[in-house]
């Protein structure tokens, strides 16, 4: 039986992920690895501290919390989820309540 992983990247997760590496990369490959590798290392970082974000309830009711990377993106999860559940991974300038409706 495999170990159970400990965050869980849900479907849009992985796009926006993909997506913003995408973007990156077009001018700069090496920003965009080192990004994404942010963005995982922040995730483990929230399984040790899951209280680390914060909410927002300026943008959605939802029991999730916010962590900003970089000043720029937020990674959406749910902090009570064993595995951690990550739900987006968004820049700042995009809509997250109309995102997370």
């Amino acid at each position: 039986m495999g170990a159970v992983p400990a965050y869980l990247l849900t479907p849009a997760a992985r796009d926006d992920i993909g997506e913003i590496r995408l973007y990156i990369a077009s001018d700069n490959p090496a920003a965009a690895d080192a990004l994404e590798d942010e963005f995982f290392a922040v995730f483990e970082r929230l399984i040790v501290n899951p209280d680390l974000g914060h909410l927002r309830r300026d943008l959605t009711d939802k029991p999730v919390r916010f962590f900003t990377v970089r000043r720029q993106y937020l990674v959406v999860y749910v902090p009570d989820t064993r595995p951690l559940e990550i739900i987006r991974v968004l820049h700042g300038a995009r809509d997250a309540e109309a995102l997370l409706e």
